[in-house]
């Protein structure tokens, strides 16, 4: 069989296995609807297998999540590839550059690292450094899949020791996308669950001041996702005095105002709750510290005002868990 009859076979199958695996999805639908019917109830669908990454120690709960399944829900046909498939596939990413053929081999194989024993399989095949390259692919919905990819196999703790090659790439990717866009929103899902631990959280430190600005500008879905990532490193001491020195705008401090949404508002206190107990613990090398008059340090314990008359404002605030936090964080001295 010739490269190009290969390709074109591969490429059936990406589609193919999806419609069998409709079939399935609704004869095993209509199959659990007649037992649930004679049961007298129902239940939930049971969650899809995956290996879900240590919790951070931020005061919430910032786990790592697959990315959202593609718009066809038909493309979820990797539960039923074999590794000579998924072989077939990565080569399929590595012969081709038409755009829509790596779009959907790689909604195949992100769906398929939602199963455990895949993610060792795609990496054992070199699908991490397939798929990492593609990065550098100009169509934004390919370069959005990729990332999808690399998030679902990024929550095997192996498989971070090899896409960390790729996380100066990821980073310049998230942030050099337009505002707000898909592949922003998939970079950082991807960069949360690689800021997890704390062991490649100093590749992205170049990346902090940029985070922060996304902060600033994007819309509530990017604020968040943002966070998450920002929450990851404030938990670890060790990252703490590159986050102080970044440089930000002043208007990060309006994220402290009470008609912030509840979501936003509760993840920015954990955030500068974390940094204020680092400083605590480590008093003395930060008054050693010269930090720059436009540093996060200087926004938040500088000489202005602005910031402690905030956080008194917000201690009135109608939110419990708010209040608690507020509290928590005017008690660390």
């Amino acid at each position: 069989m010739g490269r190009a009859q290969e390709a074109g076979w591969v490429a059936g199958l990406v589609l193919g296995a999806g419609a069998c695996y409709c079939v399935y999805r609704l004869t095993w639908g209509k199959e659990k609807s007649r037992k649930t019917a004679a049961a007298g109830g129902s239940r939930g669908c049971p969650a899809v297998p995956g290996r879900t990454l240590p919790q951070r120690g931020s005061g919430l709960q910032v786990t790592s999540s697959p990315s959202p399944p593609a718009e066809n829900d038909c493309t979820k046909s990797s539960g039923i590839l074999d590794a000579q498939h998924l072989k077939k596939l990565i080569c399929l990413l590595q012969s081709t550059e038409d755009a829509l053929i790596r779009e959907r081999a790689l909604i195949t194989l992100g769906n398929s690292a939602a199963f455990s024993v895949n993610q060792d399989i795609i990496r054992n095949l070199d699908g991490l450094l397939v798929i990492g390259n593609i990065l550098k692919d100009p169509n934004p919905k390919v370069k959005e899949k990729a990332l999808n990819a690399l998030n679902n196999l990024s929550m095997n703790i192996q498989n971070q020791r090899e896409i960390k090659v790729h996380l100066s790439q990821i980073c310049e990717e998230t942030l050099s996308s337009p505002l707000n866009s898909d592949v922003q929103l998939a970079g950082l899902r991807l960069l949360t669950n690689m800021t997890v631990t704390n062991d490649y959280q100093n590749l992205i430190a170049n990346s902090i001041s940029g985070l922060f600005d996304l902060l600033c500008v994007g819309n509530e879905n990017t604020k968040i996702q943002t966070l998450k990532v920002l929450l990851n490193l404030s938990a670890n001491p060790a990252m703490t005095k590159e986050l102080l020195n970044v440089q930000v705008s002043s208007s990060l401090i309006s994220l402290f105002d009470g008609n912030v949404e509840r979501e936003i508002l509760l993840r920015v206190l954990t955030l500068f709750a974390n940094l204020k107990d680092s400083i605590k613990q480590k008093e003395n090398a930060f008054v050693q510290h010269s930090f720059n008059n436009t540093s996060l340090f200087s926004l938040l314990y500088g000489e202005s005002t602005e910031c402690t008359e905030k956080l008194l404002a917000l201690a009135c605030h109608h939110d419990v868990n708010v209040k608690e936090k507020v509290a928590k964080i005017l008690t660390i001295l």
